[in-house]
């Protein structure tokens, strides 16, 4: 399946981590945007299937043809390794702090497609 050219990163990009902080600095207060940051620093990567992320955090997959999306088939079809993706939980649930559109990827092409990601 064209899943399985996918290529993975084994560890998540350092600007991953500014993107997820920039992201969840919407979401909350400072203090709790580096604790969070820092458990995913330290947390494992792990693997989760497309749809249960999705489905954990609330989410509608972007379509193949949204921008970000595309930017990510680019680089798969260039040969280019994506970064793992990062998952918070609490209390409310999961949300994708950074990879929507990697996660959105992966399920359009196989919706049972697994993701390496870290949860925090």
């Amino acid at each position: 399946s064209p899943v399985g050219r996918i290529e993975w990163l084994d560890e998540v990009a350092d600007h991953d981590y500014a993107a997820a902080g920039a992201y969840l600095s919407l979401k909350l207060d400072e203090e709790d945007v580096e604790k969070v940051i820092g458990r995913l620093r330290k947390a494992q990567v792990t693997t989760r299937r497309a749809n249960d992320i999705l489905r954990a955090a609330g989410l509608t997959p972007a379509p193949l043809d949204d921008p970000g999306v595309i930017k990510d088939v680019i680089k798969v079809i260039e040969g280019k390794r994506l970064s793992p993706v990062l998952v918070i939980r609490n209390k409310a649930g999961a949300d994708i702090a950074d990879g929507y559109h990697r996660v959105s990827m992966v399920y359009r092409i196989d919706p049972y497609g697994v993701v390496p990601l870290k949860l925090g």
